[in-house]
């Protein structure tokens, strides 16, 4: 049980704030997910007020937290901040804040934050490719997280090998992996042909290389994946490889909206922030585009996708999800 010393105030105050569960209040301040906590306190790394905590315990943003005897900084979830990046993953990078073997991650490319981090929503392999949303309110990425909310992820997969209507069949159905049940909501052909083609599939989990998987366990081999949508966000064909812009204030809403949370105000973007998006816009995209039907569409790792009388890239996925394949 912690003590019952006095709490002290950042400003000298009394402080207003009602007591929440550690795990939402550590997830909200950018520490770590509610499961990333709950593991802390399991292995008895995390403290309160220099007692271990107990699960379920209750603490708010004056209480001393610490992990592994390192105080936590959580000011930033006294007030509610909420913004909301779309990223476009190349290959090569992890989804992980700091990588052990020195390999480049998804934030390195992030605009700095004065008072408040970024949490990715969700992550993807080194090899795959696309959108990852990031946001400052840990509440909203776990929800958006979370199993029960249902959000479907949608990605554009090149296929190697024989597919037939049987195998679709089977993933729709569900597949037994080493992690228990798996399925696709949603297979639709995307073009190609022979042993080599391109499908837009929907599933409503994040586990570990998920998609990958399920394919394998087909005998069929995945050898381009990229995710281009996630519930209600769309990767759009204007964010290239290794680019971020923010979401505005209608976009961040209904995604609050989505999981049951009630809109906040955007804060102002700070001058270095600014700095930092124009000097992104200004630079030239790392690969040139090409002329297709009169229009332009950007080269980039996932090719655009050839079907007859019609050609098909993460632009199109952005207008409209995939259509059901029964």
């Amino acid at each position: 049980m912690a003590s019952e010393r006095p709490k002290k105030p950042v400003d000298g105050s009394e402080t207003q704030q009602e007591p929440e569960r550690i795990q939402k209040l550590l997830a909200r301040a950018g520490v770590g997910s509610r499961r990333e906590v709950e593991g802390w306190i399991e292995a008895g790394r995390l403290t309160l007020n220099g007692e271990p905590v107990s699960p379920g315990q209750k603490a708010t943003v004056d209480d001393h937290i610490e992990l592994d005897g390192k105080r936590l900084e959580v000011s930033s979830a006294a007030e509610i901040v909420r913004r909301v990046l779309i990223y476009n993953k190349p290959e090569g990078e992890v989804t992980t804040r700091k990588d052990p073997e020195g390999r480049p991650t998804v934030f390195d490319r992030l605009p700095r934050l004065k008072e408040h981090r970024w949490i990715s929503i969700g992550r993807l392999d080194i090899n795959t490719t696309g959108l990852v949303l990031f946001t400052t309110d840990g509440e909203l990425a776990n929800r958006l997280m979370h199993p029960s909310r249902q959000i479907d992820r949608e990605y554009a997969v090149r296929v190697f090998g024989e597919v037939d209507d049987a195998m679709i069949g089977r993933l729709l159905e569900g597949v037994l992996l080493e992690d228990g049940m798996a399925k696709f909501t949603d297979v639709s052909p995307a073009g190609g042909s022979g042993m080599n083609r391109w499908f837009h599939v929907t599933l409503l989990e994040g586990r570990n290389r998920e998609v990958r998987r399920l394919w394998e366990s087909q005998g069929v081999k995945v050898s381009r994946l990229k995710r281009v949508r996630y519930g209600s966000t769309f990767l759009p064909s204007r964010l290239t490889l290794g680019k971020w812009e923010e979401l505005d204030q209608k976009a961040v809403d209904a995604l609050s909206r989505s999981v049951d949370l009630a809109p906040v105000a955007i804060p102002q973007k700070t001058p270095n922030e600014k700095a930092a998006q124009e000097r992104q816009r200004r630079k030239a995209p790392a690969k040139a585009g090409r002329k297709a039907g009169g229009k332009s569409w950007q080269v980039s790792d996932s090719k655009p996708v050839k079907s007859p009388g019609k050609r098909r890239d993460s632009r199109d996925s952005a207008r409209k999800p995939a259509s059901k394949h029964r």
